[in-house]
């Protein structure tokens, strides 16, 4: 099988060493089949789709609908970059998963909408899957309703024209989205369990997601929720799309 390729974003290397162990484990791939690029740390290299069985692009700090003086220098190269691999991916109908920062870099490049609107807390939510989510084969075996953990200060408001909508949520219309056949984006988060979430609500209680002070109430309450369906995205994207 062609290795999958994971763009993650992530200085801080704990949460992007746990980041890449989740899709590891949750994808059922060894490191072999998931190569990993951190894009915060340099450019982009020359990529060939055609060595890759899919590509993922992990969650990340970066707010894509922050005003363009608020981006660093580093975040305005990684979305001129992304945005340049969309171009062929979407051409192509490459089989792609963004997943949080899939909504604001997929959703962008196909004219969404994205702002502030709907913003979710860290924790867990309950996830409603659309008619056409039951259908979708990314979405196989799982439930209409289940748990999943989210985080992010900005969201969907308005689907980008040629998007199907797949999931929502009662606070936030859009959780996850299809472009053409192949090209999904979800808001929450498919790779995260319970304490991976505990241990980004640490080492993200500065970054604005919600106050400081808050933090050890938000990783009790995020124990108190089991979060299973989600990883099933993951091993479909690998069954579907490993070759």
């Amino acid at each position: 099988m062609k290795p999958f390729l994971l763009l993650a974003s992530r200085a801080e290397d704990t949460a992007a060493e746990e980041e890449y162990e989740a899709y590891l484990r949750y994808g059922g791939l060894d490191p072999s089949q998931l190569r990993r690029i951190r894009m915060e740390k340099a450019p982009l290299p020359d990529l060939e789709l055609d060595d890759y069985s899919g590509v993922i692009v992990g969650g990340s700090p970066y707010t894509s609908s922050d005003p363009a003086e608020k981006k660093t220098e580093t975040q305005h190269r990684v979305e001129r970059e992304l945005s340049e691999l969309l171009d062929r991916i979407v051409a192509a109908d490459f089989p792609f998963l963004g997943a949080c920062y899939g909504v604001g870099t997929l959703g962008l490049h196909q004219g969404a909408v994205i702002d502030r609107t709907y913003g979710e807390q860290l924790g867990g939510v309950t996830i409603n899957l659309s008619p056409e989510g039951l259908e979708d084969p990314l979405l196989a075996g799982m439930p209409a309703e289940f748990t999943a953990f989210t985080g992010h200060k900005e969201g969907c408001t308005v689907l980008p024209p040629n998007a199907v909508l797949l999931a929502s949520s009662a606070a936030c219309p859009v959780h996850m989205f299809r472009i053409k056949k192949n090209m999904y984006a979800t808001q929450f988060h498919p790779e995260l369990d319970a304490e991976g979430l505990v241990t980004r609500i640490d080492i993200y209680r500065h970054a604005g997601y919600f106050p400081p002070e808050s933090a050890e109430e938000l990783m009790a309450a995020a124990r108190t929720f089991t979060a299973t369906e989600p990883m099933k995205i993951l091993r479909n994207f690998v069954k579907v799309y490993g070759k």
